[in-house]
């Protein structure tokens, strides 16, 4: 028997208004269990035909190492069960036709094969087109069109990847039904370029990969220089990974985020004159104290320390992980929002207010902002059993100090993008 699924969302809405416990991850659980079928029977009900085949893409947090990925750093990221589902039909013309139930006012768009380019009125449908152009460009074949309905539970702007996670849906789509051999990493690399070069985002490599290379209940030790990666078991014990999200939404291109890299380009280029380099991940603690004069600007210089200081935190909290010392893993968490906060400057009052609030929690081994920041998510490691005290206390703090409420998910790691069925 097929649940409702509109009372589901409704219940989970409802429930993201009051602030949110672990019965809203339980719906969200609830959802993903069932959505093939609906998937299915939602596609029929937008095209008036049955899909081939239907899909899910994760979303992902980073437990530490950010704004590092575009700075030649490593990143330790894990694929989370929120996500991007889809469904899909080959088409026997050359007409793409999306349908997006996150959008439903913008109805289903058209968009000519031949016309793959970005558009402003095309809206969200920019991020497959990219996909797509990149695939094209790199030799694959794509000929006729197809009908793609799309469905996500990552809230818009929280920093969870949901532009990554499309991306990474729209190139397990495009291998399945137009039967593409493409390396796994080729389409990491062909998500990246979709939101550097189609979308206009300078973002790094992380998102993707993570999305794309995820396994479950593993997280990704990730070399960005080199893409030489590690699947790391996640062994919380008796901890969870909890999301606080801010519900404020941000905007990448709107934030200061290519700014900051901006600034890291720049100082790597002063550091050049007395050092072989070409990103601020090559450089250790020491080395970057002797030679941080080069650089001539006090931001510059604490957009570079904290890039260089995170790069060396991520490094020693994969070996605490590793030998199950989560207090110290959780003490590098807090370490890397103070750097975030203080340093890179990336932080806000919300995202603050939730992690300071967060730090002085019973239970919480640490926690940090994650994502890009200005806005949408921080993540805590809190034991199971305070887990209900911890987000109603955070939650009153947060919305005494904002004036709205924030929501609360616990991260559970899935694997990466893929058919369903």
């Amino acid at each position: 028997m097929l649940i409702d699924f509109t009372k589901i969302l409704v219940k989970l809405l409802i429930c993201c208004m009051k602030g949110v416990t672990l019965e809203v991850n339980n719906y969200i659980s609830e959802v993903i269990a069932m959505n093939t079928q609906e998937l299915r029977n939602a596609f029929q009900t937008v095209f008036g035909a049955e899909a081939d085949h239907t899909f899910f893409s994760p979303g992902r947090i980073n437990l530490i190492g950010e704004h590092t990925d575009y700075n030649g750093g490593h990143v330790f990221p894990a694929a989370i069960t929120l996500g991007t589902y889809g469904a899909a039909r080959k088409r026997e013309d050359k007409l793409l036709r999306f349908f997006s139930a996150n959008f439903e006012d913008k109805g289903i768009i058209e968009v000519p094969l031949e016309n793959l380019h970005f558009e402003e009125e095309h809206n969200w449908t920019n991020y497959p087109k990219g996909v797509l152009h990149f695939l094209q460009e790199a030799g694959h074949t794509i000929d006729v069109g197809m009908d793609v309905y799309v469905y996500g539970n990552i809230p818009n702007g929280s920093g969870l990847s949901s532009s990554a996670s499309l991306e990474m849906l729209t190139g397990v789509i495009a291998e399945t039904i137009y039967g593409l051999k493409v390396d796994r990493v080729e389409l990491v690399k062909i998500g990246k370029q979709t939101e550097n070069h189609f979308i206009g985002v300078n973002s790094g490599i992380m998102d993707q990969f993570a999305i794309g290379m995820g396994a479950d209940q593993r997280a990704i030790y990730l070399d960005t220089n080199t893409l030489e990666y590690d699947l790391v078991p996640l062994d919380l014990k008796d901890n969870v990974v909890v999301i606080m999200n801010t519900n404020k939404r941000r905007e990448l291109i709107d934030s200061k985020y290519n700014e900051r890299r901006a600034e890291c380009e720049t100082a790597v280029s002063e550091l050049q004159a007395k050092l072989d380099i070409q990103t601020l991940g090559e450089l250790d603690v020491w080395d970057f104290d002797t030679y941080s004069y080069l650089i001539k600007d006090e931001n510059r210089i604490k957009r570079a320390r904290h890039a260089v200081l995170e790069n060396q935190r991520t490094l020693q909290a994969r070996k605490a992980l590793e030998e199950g010392d989560l207090e110290a893993f959780g003490r590098f968490m807090n370490a890397s929002h103070v750097s975030l906060e203080h340093d890179y400057e990336v932080t806000g009052l919300e995202l603050d207010t939730l992690v300071h609030t967060a730090w002085e929690q019973e239970g919480v081994l640490g926690a940090r902002m994650t994502g890009a920041g200005f806005g949408g998510c921080a993540i805590a490691l809190v034991n199971k059993d305070k887990v209900q005290a911890f987000e109603e206390a955070v939650g009153k703090r947060y919305e005494e100090v904002v004036g709205y409420a924030p929501s609360f998910y616990i991260a559970e790691v899935a694997g990466g993008s893929r058919v369903l069925d």
